[in-house]
Order: C-alpha cells, then structure tokens, then sequence
C-alpha cells in the first residue's frame, strides 16, 4: 500500500511490487498477447488478451492514479489516442467542447478536423478569462478542456474555478497536466474530472516512447472510459508502459532539475537585448502567476520568448544552437528548441489559436545549466 506516503516514494512503487514469482525488483515486460484459461471462460488472474488487460500497463495505469490522487488509470497508445477515446466516451454528437483560446495544436485538430465531421461542436476560449467561460458555456455543453500551462504561451487557468463552473452546468472539466507533470499540480485534488497525459513527455522523460493516460477522479467515469479504452483499442504496449513506468520512478527528481534549470534560463532572457517577451509562469509579471502559486509547486521546465528581430530572428536562433535540439515533443532529459508557427502549431494556422511567429519554445532539460546558457548566448549574439 502506499496511501498516504510520499510522492517519491509512492513513484517508485505504486503499483511495482516484487514479481511474486521471481522477486524480480523491476515489474517484468508481459510482452503476450494472450494467456492461458484455467478451464472455458475461467480467466487467470483476470487476463485473457492483451488489448483487454496487460500486467505491465496495470502497473504503470495504478502508478498514475495513485501520482494524481485518482481511482482509476488508463495507458494509452499516445496523448491523442487518450484524448479521442476520452471525447467519444462523454460527447455524442451535436454536443459541445469548450477549449482553451491557445490549446496545444494536436488537441484543436483533433476537435475541429476529425470530430467536429462526427458532429461535435467547440468554442475556443481564454481559460483565465472565467467570465468568458461561463458566458461560452450552451446546455449542449460536456467537457471544459483546460491545459494549465497552455501550449507554448505557458497561460494559467485556475483549476479549482473552473471546476466550480463546469460543476454547476453538468459538465465536466478535463485537464491537459502534460506541461506540469503531477510532481508540480494535481488537478484531481482541485476538482478535475479527468487529468490527461502525454507519458511520452515528462512521464516518460527520456525521448524514447510515445504515450498516453487518463485518470479520473470518479470510478464510475473510469469504468466506463476502460470500456471505451478496450473497445476502441488505441492501448499501450507492454514495452512502451514499462518504458513510462521506468521514467516515473525519476519523475520528482528530474523535474527538480528541470525547473531550477528554466528558473536560471528565464533571468538570463529577461536581460538579453535580442529577446522581446519571457514566457513562464514563475515570473511575478506572468498574468497567471498568482494562480500558478496556488495550485503548482514549481513552474516547470518549459519556456517560450520573442525575438525583436522577429520571425527571421526566431528561426535563425533555433538553427545556431549547438546543445539545445531542434525538435518537436518536450520533457525529456535532454533540451530542445523549436519554432512554434512552423513546427508543432503549425496545424493551427490560419485558425484563431495561430501563434505568433516570432515565437521560440524550449523544453529545458537537466544538462549542466552553464552549458545551456552558454549555447543560448551563442545563438543569440
């Protein structure tokens, strides 16, 4: 059992106790597709196919609830197929979503190319902004989709807030926690429904597996999502949970130095002469910052700043770093740099979630932070 222990603590062993059979510390890679019955409709320790159930995904599906304080989680194949299997599971069609004004661009097409032809409706939305919220909110109304910190404008939406809302229009309030990781916020404990991941992010830490989950905070709701999961199929595999359970066992640690690094990047910005906007919701100036005070215990490791030479600029500063990759995804060990309009948002141009393209992102990593604020200065200069 590890109610009531730390988050460390509960990292390394929730859900991975000792193979009963061998001892083995490390819960093993079941990599099975089926199983043996003890006898015609008799299951062995309730597995009879691996779509259905897996032991190594039941032990990285109890780690993640018991990391965000919910009874129920689910592995998926990546962060969309959790958030597609999420919406068909709770929306029918002509229902409606209400989405952050600056969701992360897989989510929006997701939403506004694949199931709005199925018939669901969405409005964007300015999270932070609760009376817009409320004034978006229809009687078709099922999900608040909220992603606190937004993607790559790092904005803040009050959890708990929203969660009085969606409360008192029977809707229910899912929250994106990629960015944070549950190390930092724990958007169940104020009032979330569902938290979603990309495990292929900080869970998993380490660039090497793709991944999604969902946790919710109501069994029932989570039932009924583990129906859909093994229904629609988009589960994880064996190997690609093991993968996340292993990067779980880090998670606090990592994310310790994550965020000390983005803190020591963030002032050297503020003061460079090239660089317009700082991004990041540790700064007392962020329009956020009060509320991420509240409900997270650190800010994270990801930034986001302007350039003043502008678009040309930004792009000629993502391809002169040296240690910082170019590249999409965040939150593994290593840093990365990308450019937003033309790389991971570039599904939402023209749309009203375009981002400006003067904008750099970085997902810092846990290098020696001198090294990193020696490249940026570089590629800067």
């Amino acid at each position: 059992m590890t109610d009531g222990l730390g988050f460390d603590t509960r990292a390394i062993h929730a859900g991975q106790d000792p193979d009963p059979l061998t001892g083995a510390v490390t819960v093993p890679i079941y990599q099975t597709s089926t199983y043996k019955q003890d006898g015609v409709g008799g299951l062995r320790s309730g597995y009879e196919y691996s779509r259905s159930a897996n032991p190594t995904r039941a032990a990285l599906e109890e780690a993640l609830a018991a990391l965000e304080g919910g009874t129920r989680g689910l592995a998926f194949a990546s962060g969309l197929a959790a958030e597609d299997t999420l919406l068909r599971a709770v929306c029918r069609p002509g229902d409606h979503v209400i989405l952050p004004g600056d969701a992360y661009g897989g989510t929006f097409r997701l939403v506004a190319q694949v199931l709005s032809k199925w018939g669901l409706d969405y409005t964007p939305v300015p999270l932070a902004d609760l009376a817009a919220v409320r004034a978006a909110l229809r009687e078709s109304t099922r999900v608040v989709w909220c992603e606190t910190p937004t993607n790559p404008l790092l904005g803040i939406a009050d959890i708990a807030a929203l969660a009085e809302i969606t409360r008192g229009a029977g809707a229910r309030l899912v929250v994106d926690n990629t960015f944070a990781s549950p190390y930092l916020q724990r958007p169940v404990e104020l009032g979330a429904d569902v938290v979603v991941h990309s495990t292929t992010k900080y869970l998993g830490g380490h660039s090497d597996v793709v991944g999604g989950a969902l946790v919710t905070a109501d069994a029932e709701l989570g039932q009924e999502l583990a129906f859909h999961q093994n229904a629609m199929g988009a589960v994880a595999g064996p190997f690609d949970s093991w993968l996340v359970l292993r990067g779980v066992k880090t998670l606090g640690v990592r994310m310790d130095r994550h965020c000390a690094n983005a803190e020591q990047i963030v002032d050297f910005l503020l003061h460079h002469p090239a660089v317009g906007e700082v991004f990041y919701p540790g700064l007392p100036a962020h329009p956020g910052h009060d509320v991420a005070v509240r409900q997270m215990s650190g800010f994270g490791g990801m930034v986001s700043f302007t350039l003043r030479g502008g678009e040309e600029a930004a792009v000629k500063v993502c391809e002169l770093v040296r240690i910082f990759t170019l590249g999409e995804s965040l939150g593994g060990v290593e840093s990365l740099i990308e450019h937003p309009g033309r790389m991971t948002h570039a599904s939402v141009v023209g749309s009203p979630l375009e981002v400006r393209d003067d904008l750099v992102r970085l997902s810092v990593g846990i290098e020696n932070v001198e090294d990193l604020l020696d490249d940026l200065a570089q590629a800067l200069a």
